[in-house]
């Protein structure tokens, strides 16, 4: 367990958690990025930004 970033709600990872990988707050919705596994980190996950085909 650790806490979301956005709104301090108890977030529960599972055990082969991996760096950079997206898990979803269920209390607020915010989509938090794991930064380091030992121990458990989250950040916001950053905005995916449009190419526009480039």
């Amino acid at each position: 367990m650790t806490e979301c970033v956005e709104c301090g709600a108890e977030v529960s990872l599972h055990d082969d958690l991996e760096v950079g990988e997206i898990i979803d707050c269920t209390t607020c919705g915010a989509e938090l990025e794991v930064v380091d596994t030992e121990p458990p980190v989250l950040d916001r996950a950053p905005e995916l930004e449009e190419d526009w085909g480039e």
